[in-house]
């Protein structure tokens, strides 16, 4: 593991406690066809992905909800330290599919991942209201000394400018199906974001060139994963790789 996170118990890298597995140790690995790699937002854990992991699994998929120290690291150092070594195990087992479902920051940890080291049995990616483009939010608040407490580096590198981190990811290359939120819990945020938002993420900057489909749901950017709807259609696009349905607001 990472060096940079020898402060951080185990079980804050990795859905296990204790040090990594060898292939087939883990159900997630035991002679799975389809793992999904679920990848929580800023300043969340994976309980937050706990209800969509449990329908997954009723699928038949096989899931690694990482946790990890989201607003600890840079997304470079989260890249290397919280999921390169989860995804290199789980392409040790033969015959497996590697998909990922995200929320929020989750999937630019992903999108830099996949720019970095591109996976030959990639399946597909969902991602739940991704800031692909940024958020005015960073851009309003990246200064302020409780926003990088609270947020830390990776959410400084959020911001919205052409010189940015976000920018520097460029286009996807893989099967990308975004689910945007619509719904706002936050009137003081929203009045600062431009276009209909979810109360953190604008839904036009949850788009990415390259994305296969891209739908917009009725909720919030802190609860969107929790509704039944949308798990059908995380469900319906690992297996599909469409929506069932135009959007929903």
């Amino acid at each position: 593991m990472n060096g940079k996170f020898a402060s951080v118990a185990p079980c804050a890298l990795v859905p296990w406690p204790g040090t990594m597995p060898e292939p087939g140790e883990h159900p997630a690995m035991a002679g799975a066809e389809e793992v999904v790699v679920m990848l929580h937002g800023l300043t969340r854990t994976r309980g937050s992905l706990r209800r969509l992991e449990r329908r997954l699994s009723r699928e038949g998929f096989r899931i690694v909800n990482l946790a990890y120290p989201s607003n600890r690291f840079s997304i470079d150092t989260l890249v290397d330290g919280a999921l390169a070594d989860i995804v290199a195990r789980c392409c040790q087992v033969p015959g497996t599919t590697v998909h990922f479902v995200t929320h929020s920051v989750g999937g630019i940890v992903v999108r830099r991942y996949l720019q970095r080291h591109p996976l030959p049995n990639l399946g597909r990616v969902v991602m739940l209201t991704p800031p692909n483009q940024g958020a005015e939010l960073a851009d309003r608040f990246s200064n302020a000394r409780l926003f990088r407490l609270i947020h830390g580096p990776a959410g400084q590198q959020l911001a919205t400018g052409a010189d940015s981190f976000i920018a520097s990811l460029g286009p996807v290359t893989f099967e990308l199906g975004i689910i945007a939120g619509n719904r706002s819990l936050n009137p003081l945020f929203s009045r600062l974001i431009p276009g209909p938002d979810d109360g953190i993420i604008a839904v036009d900057r949850t788009r990415v060139d390259g994305m296969t489909a891209h739908i917009v749901v009725p909720y919030s950017h802190t609860f969107i994963m929790y509704h039944g709807p949308v798990i059908q259609q995380v469900i319906h696009f690992l297996r599909t790789g469409t929506f069932t349905a135009p959007d929903m607001d």
